[in-house]
């Protein structure tokens, strides 16, 4: 499955939703399909408020199952990040002054069993996440 959608916040509920009836025929159990929401929640999030600086911007969610797993890949087109690595640090944030918590990409990580980030500055954010879902 392979969406797209405006950057604004509102579609970061959109985005939950769509991602929860996408998951729904590994008949997750409720904290599966909550870690996988929540997941994808701070990823949208990150694009609209991070990646296009809360103007406007396309973000591209893709979703793919295997067996039972669930990779879900977030992109925007936006200003991507100078330092993957500083910006994975809890706590830090680019923008102290919208009171956020900087703890998106570590909520990504405790959510999902797997999780990767690729940036290029001026040209965008991937993220993928991977989680095993239902019959265990």
């Amino acid at each position: 499955m392979r969406i797209e959608f405006e950057s604004c916040s509102q579609n970061e509920a959109f985005a939950r939703t769509v991602v929860a009836a996408y998951i729904t025929r590994l008949n997750p159990t409720l904290e599966e399909l909550s870690d996988v929401k929540t997941a994808v929640s701070e990823a949208v999030t990150n694009a609209v408020i991070h990646g296009y600086e809360s103007g406007p911007g396309r973000i591209f969610m893709t979703c793919n199952i295997h067996n039972n797993e669930v990779e879900i890949e977030i992109e925007d087109f936006g200003v991507g990040i100078a330092d993957i690595n500083k910006a994975m640090e809890p706590l830090y944030t680019t923008r102290p002054e919208w009171e956020r918590s900087g703890m998106g990409f570590a909520f990504m990580e405790a959510f999902m069993d797997e999780m990767k980030v690729e940036s290029e500055v001026s040209k965008g954010t991937k993220i993928y996440m991977k989680k095993k879902v239902g019959a265990k």
